[in-house]
């Protein structure tokens, strides 16, 4: 057959990639050509799907995983599976499996889980950041998988928004220093590499995937999948910039949002995709579409499907994820491009960018998982630097009810603490969402260290350490020889819409629970929380110090190291706090500012 002769330019390692993306797509067939177009999920796919349709990706929603609790050799047998369908087909292009790791490999279990976005933000440290996407690189690449959907470089302009543990920060510059993720995840390019073309150093690194193009974070009151109303200028000014940081990086995927720009629908809109991103912006990669988000361009939902792959395609979608209705886009695409509604030359763009990013990934090479990885997920290396990250992300709002008398550190040798509310031993609450499931889940959902375990952990051997759920009215009423009480309260998991939030109230009587126990013991109270939450009062009043913890992840460590004094508080907010819901949209560049907390605030134990 053509593409197994010794002729075949593709298959030479040593060959020019442009030389080798050229070579390849002169031998494909429209078929071929649309099926490296298509991504479906790992729950349809099996090995004569790849083979019938040439599928060219797969990737796997969160809570898909091969089955519950799936180490991660099981994982790569999974994928290897899936690989090994690929590469008998006529010409052998190897899928690339995507995956959402946007907080450490956060589907698998034993993963080391780090903060989310958020905390990163308040860190300000380029390189903790990019360390993070290395070891991230390392457990994703264990399981087998290519491509991580990271990072999200959305600017957060209302917390309203459902996605904002996602962002960074409201604060572009930030964000912008924070994208060092990508040369983390891919490993970084050479100076002389050109702006805009896609890079991966090797083995140990995956594709990374910039995301949502483009201002997701501006939706009118934070709606997600809403509509971003500003005028080009701020668009470029506040949500476009972190991507020229991302570009630089040789950042390989960028996917297109769910969001409007003033009611233009980012997958359906040929100004930013093509004549932006592409072309003003010489991004050299693949667009990739968001979950089902084809569907989501007429109403009702999914109607008119047709149309709808006509319009994403030609305004620059290269690769759709479809999930689910594969037989149905491939269908409707042969035939748009059979009749000349969409062009062969579009096609012919979108299958050589994605070729491009396989061969700068190496898949063509090494299709297959390096199991000497194995070893390097929730190794200790790692847990270690999700710890630094946890400590290093801490907000202090609050330390003493006078300057004069801080009350942090707490002394790790009082006889006898209290530790209570819904948060001080709930891993899954500690991670939120993306972490093992799409939404996230309560309880021991992985392997971690929650704060109660720190706690335990740090206190001395003579120390008692009381733990409550819900602190009893028998406790409560006596105070029981307490020296200090340590309160735990926040959000519940969520993810995008179901996160969405007029109030933004601390859900289970959060606030009522750090009041009844600061009236009677002096407390510490730490908010796990995606973003700023309304601080009532009392709340603000009687606690003796507070902490912002965001959500921290699975290595609950860090929290201990800063409260007991072993590293000083260091996280500065990476949004404005807000006093009431009624102020939103808050942000520091406002006339009208007047936060509880203004961006940049955090305090630390040694200068308050």
């Amino acid at each position: 057959m053509e593409a197994k002769e010794e002729s075949c330019v593709y298959k030479n390692r040593d060959a020019p990639v442009e030389a080798r993306v050229r070579d390849l797509l002169s031998r494909m067939t429209l078929p071929e050509k649309i099926g490296q177009m298509t991504q479906i999920e790992r729950v349809v796919t099996t090995h004569a799907v790849i083979t019938d349709f040439f599928i060219g990706s797969v990737l796997n929603g969160g809570g898909s995983w091969p089955f519950e609790d799936a180490k991660t050799s099981d994982w790569a047998d999974m994928i290897d599976g899936y690989q090994n369908a690929a590469l008998v087909t006529r010409l052998g292009i190897p899928i690339i499996y995507g995956i959402d790791a946007v907080h450490g490999n956060n589907n698998v279990y034993e993963a080391t889980i780090f903060p989310h976005n958020i905390g990163l933000g308040a860190t300000r440290d380029t390189d903790l950041i990019r360390r993070i996407g290395a070891a991230t690189a390392l457990e994703v690449r264990a399981s087998g998988a290519h491509w991580a959907f990271a990072p999200c470089v959305a600017a957060l302009r209302d917390p309203r928004w459902g996605r904002s543990y996602e962002s960074y920060s409201e604060d572009t510059n930030i964000i912008c220093e924070m994208s060092s993720l990508v040369s983390g995840l891919q490993g970084e390019p050479p100076k002389e590499h050109p702006n805009g073309y896609p890079f991966l150093a090797g083995r140990n690194n995956v594709v990374a995937c910039a995301k949502h193009f483009v201002g997701d974070g501006g939706t009118d009151k934070g709606v997600n999948e809403g509509n971003t109303i500003v005028s080009y200028e701020e668009l470029e000014k506040i949500h476009v910039a972190p991507y020229l940081n991302c570009l630089a990086q040789g950042v390989s995927t960028v996917m297109a949002s769910y969001s409007s720009w003033n009611g233009s629908k980012l997958h359906s809109d040929y100004f930013l995709l093509t004549e932006l991103l592409k072309q003003k912006l010489g991004f050299k990669g693949f667009i990739i579409s968001d979950w089902e988000a084809l569907e989501r361009l007429s109403e009702p939902f999914g109607s008119n499907y047709r149309n709808c792959v006509k319009i994403s395609v030609n305004a620059g979608v290269d690769m759709v994820m479809v999930p689910f209705k594969y037989e149905q886009f491939i269908k409707d695409l042969t035939d748009l491009v059979e009749t000349g509604e969409v062009p062969m030359s579009r096609i012919d763009d979108a299958v050589e960018r994605i070729l491009r990013v396989k061969f700068v990934a190496g898949l063509f090479e090494h299709p297959l998982t390096d199991r000497s990885l194995l070893s390097t997920v929730g190794c200790k290396k790692h847990r270690e630097l999700g710890r630094e990250a946890v400590r290093k992300s801490l907000v202090l709002l609050k330390n003493g009810k006078n300057s004069e008398k801080p009350f942090l550190p707490l002394d790790r040798n009082a006889k006898r603490i209290l530790v209570t509310g819904t948060h001080a031993d709930d891993l899954g609450y500690q991670c939120g969402g993306w972490t093992k499931a799409w939404f996230g889940l309560s309880g021991r959902i992985t392997i971690g260290t929650t704060l109660l375990d720190a706690i335990k952990a740090a206190v001395g051997d003579n120390t008692e350490v009381v733990y409550e759920k819900t602190p009893s009215e028998e406790t409560l009423a006596s105070g029981q020889g307490f020296s200090y009480a340590i309160v735990a309260v926040g959000e519940t998991p969520y993810a995008e819409t179901m996160g969405d939030s007029l109030e933004l109230k601390i859900p289970l009587n959060g606030n009522d629970i750090v009041t009844a126990v600061a009236e009677k013991i002096p407390t510490l109270a730490i908010l796990f929380s995606g973003r700023p939450m309304v601080l009532e009062p009392p709340v603000l009043e009687k606690t003796e110090a507070l902490v912002a913890a965001w959500l921290p992840g699975s290595e609950g460590q860090g929290m201990a190291d800063a409260i007991f004094g072993d590293y000083d508080f260091e996280g500065k907010l990476p949004v404005s706090w807000f006093k009431s819901a009624d102020q939103l949209p808050l942000t520091a560049d406002v006339n009208s500012y007047d936060p509880l907390f203004p961006l940049g605030f955090g305090l630390n134990c040694k200068t308050g």
